[in-house]
């Protein structure tokens, strides 16, 4: 087996990873960051790109008084309920640490518009990246390779080096070996598409719930388990939830290349730029990323198969029963009425906080692939490739049941012409699952007891820390990268 050895080894190429590489590097410490896909960016490739911070040059500009102690208290309004579960250690260096990761972005030419209001923080402090989030793994990349950090892709980590209790290096596809005299940053990401640690910590019918980013495996969770490491919070997750279908083509806002001059002039358009001007360039990105809102649910539409039939209450957690439909997809059906009800404020389909709201105007022309329509159900049927007979007696049926029920916001489906919106498929966006660690991200072992050499950085090393809300993950990639990076160099001081 071949041998290199290195100061840091570095597994993951996404935000966490490439964060800790590169202050690894900077604290002058030879470094190996490796990636098991063919490119790097992980699950934030994959993100909206929206990081929450306190403290922020765009908060100040704006004369908004925020700091992180703000920050702190507000975080714990999002899930007041899960409060005993939190890791209020983690979260105070997250809150207290973000301002800085964050002008640390900045001098990277990273560039963000904001902040924005989100609820229940008190004051607006979600910022989101320009263009895309790939502008966070462009500048990232750039700046690890040109001060010296070595990056080798299509490689996979299978098993850590231990000499006695120490961790000191990674076998990769059992060829090659990467010895580590200072540490191993564990940065692969959470476990959303993985079956078997889904079915561990959420349950069955959640594991056949597939994850946004397929290559999301647990690989980082799974290489530290056999060393005594834990789990916390792993039955926690955003999701599942309904999202559609991603299209065959990519988006405008997907193609931008993620330039450091191109982020400017988009800065200062959302900022002087007509609305209208900017709308059309907004829609592309909504009706492409987010997930249709349950309000459509709340006021009527039904969640039907391929094979024209309701399989599920919708209003009780219907995306836990689309992986059981053939295809794991559907459709959301609508009438006129609804339509035009989601169509204008308040009423809109899909969202990004702060960003704007999409209508079903919006998706008909920005999603054709995803908007059917059909002056019947019959001729709905046929376009859509499903049985007529069963579409007519499921919506024969659910306006009967809603008929001899007792009065809701669900309104019968009966004004032509009618709508499918889909297919939609159901996802786990992210998990919170990470190994338990302490403040230096050392992982914790048997008895609550530091691994030594081993550290582990954004979703892998989340230790029981709450992230609900946007923009809260990035925040936390950045800060447990840079820390973890910072701790693994000077472990052989």
């Amino acid at each position: 087996m071949a041998e290199q050895t290195f100061d840091v080894v570095v597994v993951g190429g996404g935000a966490a990873g490439l964060a800790a590489a590169i202050e690894a590097r900077t604290a002058g410490r030879q470094v190996l960051l490796i990636e098991k896909n063919a490119k790097l960016g992980g699950s934030t490739a994959w993100s909206i790109g929206s990081i929450t911070s306190s403290g922020t040059p765009h908060q100040i500009r704006n004369g908004i008084d925020d700091r992180p102690q703000d920050h702190y208290d507000d975080m714990s309004l999002f899930a007041p309920e899960l409060a005993s579960r939190d890791n209020d250690e983690l979260r105070r260096i997250l809150c207290d640490e973000v301002p800085e990761a964050f002008r640390w972005l900045l001098g990277f030419g990273i560039r963000f518009y904001g902040p924005m209001p989100e609820p229940p923080h008190r004051r607006p402090r979600m910022h989101n990246v320009l263009p895309n989030s790939l502008a966070y793994i462009y500048h990232l990349e750039r700046h690890s390779r040109r001060i010296g950090v070595h990056i080798l892709l299509d490689t996979r980590a299978e098993a850590l080096v231990t000499e006695g209790e120490v961790v000191t290096g990674v076998v990769c596809s059992k060829t090659h070996c990467f010895r580590a005299r200072c540490g191993v940053v564990l940065a692969a990401g959470d476990f959303t598409s993985d079956p078997e640690l889904k079915a561990r910590f959420m349950g069955m019918q959640q594991a056949k719930v597939e994850g946004v980013n397929a290559t999301a495996t647990g690989d980082g969770h799974k290489l530290a388990l056999p060393l005594g490491a834990r789990i916390v919070n792993g039955d926690l997750a955003l999701g599942p939830e309904i999202r559609f279908i991603a299209p065959v083509r990519t988006t405008l806002g997907r193609r931008l290349p993620p330039w450091a001059g191109l982020a400017r002039t988009m800065e200062w358009a959302i900022g002087h730029a007509p609305a209208v001007l900017l709308r059309p360039f907004v829609m592309s990105f909504l009706t492409t990323a987010l997930a249709p809102s349950p309000k459509l649910f709340e006021y009527g539409a039904v969640l039907i198969n391929r094979g024209g039939r309701r399989f599920c209450d919708e209003l009780d957690a219907p995306a836990l029963g689309l992986p059981d439909q053939p295809g794991k997809a559907g459709y959301i059906l609508i009438d006129a009425t609804l339509r035009r009800q989601f169509s204008a404020w308040p009423h809109f389909v899909s969202t990004a906080p702060g960003v704007a709201y999409a209508y079903v105007p919006d998706y008909r022309r920005n999603r054709p692939d995803v908007y059917t329509e059909a002056p019947s159900l019959t001729q709905l049927a046929t376009r859509l490739g499903v049985n007529a007979q069963a579409l007519n007696a499921t919506v024969a049926e659910y306006n009967a049941a809603l008929a001899s029920a007792p009065p809701t916001q669900q309104r019968p489906l009966l004004d032509p012409p009618f709508v499918a919106l889909g297919p939609v498929r159901s996802v786990l966006v992210h998990n919170e699952g990470g190994l338990a660690v302490d403040t230096q991200l050392r992982v914790l072992g048997k008895q609550g007891r530091p691994i030594p050499g081993l550290y582990a950085a954004g979703a892998t090393g989340q230790g029981g820390l709450l992230l609900k809300g946007h923009g809260h993950h990035l925040a936390w990639a950045f800060v447990s990268g840079r820390r973890a990076g910072l701790y693994a160099a000077k472990r052989c001081t």
